[in-house]
């Protein structure tokens, strides 16, 4: 059965931003398009990817324009949902430098379609795979009197950082023309992924690994690009 991409529009000028991101995504991926005016359809068993955009235009009669209606569709979805921020994306010659995919990863519980999903949209780009995985200290950290000492953060960093490397390792030998960079970092997970894709074609998180739905709007409130939301 034929995969097909579905983007869907409100029929406003502003939309056409996803509508022209998702045909250059499906020429990417050599896959059909097909362009809705209001709600997705609601059989997707066929569907490869659905774009939708989140411009508050105010004049959309769909109810697909706003950010919670769109979230609402993403949690109903089997496929990766494409949300289109409201600003202005670049589609194929950004006037920005895009370099890569972000990926947002849990490292001890990885969201395994959302890592495919993004190794497979790095690859057709030819752009790296900038794999982020955001951690804390553990909570006995918060008792300790004079500070975390440098060694005891080295120590907990670098199982973190082996801990990514296992997550990704099976998708480095399924792709392995993808470069990938590994990065750790402390901070909390929207802080991380908005200051590690300002050089993103698309930043890939796994809907569950994305948390509540505050999490996933502030994320689409502060990104520059597209964001994928994978179940």
């Amino acid at each position: 059965m034929s995969r097909v991409i579905i983007a869907c529009a409100n029929g406003t000028g502003r939309s056409h931003t996803a509508v022209d991101w998702a045909a250059h995504e499906a020429s990417l991926r050599d896959l059909p398009l097909e362009v809705r005016y209001g709600s997705p359809p609601n059989d997707l068993s066929t569907t490869a990817m659905l774009v939708l955009d989140l411009s508050a235009t105010g004049d959309d009669t769909t109810g697909l324009a706003t950010g919670p209606a769109a979230l609402a569709v993403t949690a109903a979805s089997a496929c990766p949902v494409v949300l289109i921020p409201d600003a202005d994306v670049p589609v194929a010659a950004p006037a920005r430098r895009v370099t890569q995919v972000t990926l947002g990863i849990d490292a001890r519980h990885p969201a395994e379609q959302a890592i495919d999903f993004a190794f497979g949209a790095a690859q057709v780009r030819g752009v790296r795979l900038h794999a982020v995985h955001a951690w804390k200290l553990p909570s006995c950290a918060a008792g300790l009197p004079f500070g975390v000492p440098e060694a005891d953060r080295a120590t907990w960093e670098d199982h973190e950082v082996q801990l990514l490397g296992d997550a990704l390792r099976p998708w480095r030998v399924k792709y392995p023309r993808v470069p990938v960079l590994e990065d750790v970092v402390l901070l909390n997970p929207v802080e991380a992924l908005i200051h590690h894709a300002e050089a993103a074609a698309l930043l890939v998180v796994g809907r569950g690994a994305s948390g509540t739905p505050g999490v996933v709007q502030a994320l689409l409130r502060e990104a520059q690009c597209p964001v994928a939301l994978v179940p």
